[in-house]
């Protein structure tokens, strides 16, 4: 019958020779000195043989006891090594991301889905919505990384662009200049009131004197488009969202330049692989995005 040597008794063996006493290897192990003993004897007799020296409070190595002293240790640190390498795989296995509702489209799309083809074994778990949202899960550490919208150098994140907005109407029905004529509020279409657009569009006419109200609230962008596009009421946009069926407000109609949001793609410091490889290509596909969007406004 084959002897299994347990890593637990190797494990005391290692403290006692490495303290030189059972007391303080009792202590170093978070063991009774009297559990660290017979756990010595044991493996004693399980390899058939003394591997300790006892002279009074201290222990030293018999010749058999060195011998065995290398191979505990080297087992140790393979169980060591074996341990942190399965905890590293299982946490390049799952991925969560946290993206804006406008990112999370056909421009993004493609970067997500190859990812998971190129990594099969990685379990991207991906999340839309409001970045007040994603920021909090991120914050929260329920997301690995998070592209957030937010205002410039709000947080440092590992990459970042600008977001120019735009004042827009429909070009079916001129909101702007109806509420002017008729006195009436100006009928605002927006995210909810924790969003940064409605925050900039409020402070606007809040500053300007001039009533509004809320006309269409929706948690997405594509949402706040559409409503623009049939006339609902005006709306603060990115400009790279900006479609044939909205009029472009500004200075001529006596609104103000909004300063341009920041897009951000926030890490946690302690990134694995992947998330590195994932991180990498979101980089490089918002860079493209963001350039794409500004060639079209030249």
């Amino acid at each position: 019958m084959k002897t299994i040597l347990d890593p637990v008794l190797l494990r005391s063996f290692v403290a006692v020779v490495d303290t030189g006493s059972f007391t303080r290897a009792a202590e170093s192990t978070h063991l009774t000195q009297s559990t660290v003993s017979q756990q010595i004897r044991k493996l004693e007799s399980q390899i058939g043989c003394d591997l300790l020296l006892r002279k009074g409070r201290y222990a030293t190595p018999t010749l058999e006891g060195e011998r065995v002293l290398n191979y505990a240790r080297r087992i140790l640190l393979l169980m060591g090594e074996a341990i942190s390498q399965t905890l590293l795989s299982a946490e390049q296995r799952e991925i969560r991301l946290g993206v804006p509702e406008d990112f999370a489209t056909h421009e993004l799309m493609p970067t997500l889905s190859h990812f998971s083809e190129d990594f099969p074994d990685v379990r991207l778990e991906v999340k839309s919505g409001m970045c007040i949202d994603i920021w909090r899960q991120f914050q929260q550490n329920e997301l690995d990384m998070a592209l957030v919208k937010q205002r410039p150098g709000n947080a440092q994140g590992m990459a970042s662009w600008p977001e120019p907005l735009c004042w827009i109407d429909s070009l079916k029905r001129d909101n702007l200049q109806r509420s002017t004529i008729e006195g009436t509020p100006i009928p605002l279409v927006s995210l909810p009131s924790t969003g940064l657009y409605l925050s900039e569009m409020t402070h606007t006419f809040d500053t300007l004197g001039r009533h509004w109200r809320m006309a269409y609230i929706t948690t997405s962008l594509s949402g706040v488009s559409c409503a623009v596009e049939a006339g609902l009421g005006i709306s603060l946009l990115p400009q790279r969202l900006v479609t044939h069926k909205h009029r472009v407000l500004g200075y001529a109609e006596g609104l103000p330049e909004i300063p341009a949001l920041e897009l951000t793609l926030h890490t946690h410091p302690q990134l694995t692989a992947h998330s590195k490889l994932l991180a990498e290509r979101l980089i490089k596909t918002c860079d493209e995005i963001f350039e794409r969007a500004q060639q079209s406004r030249v």
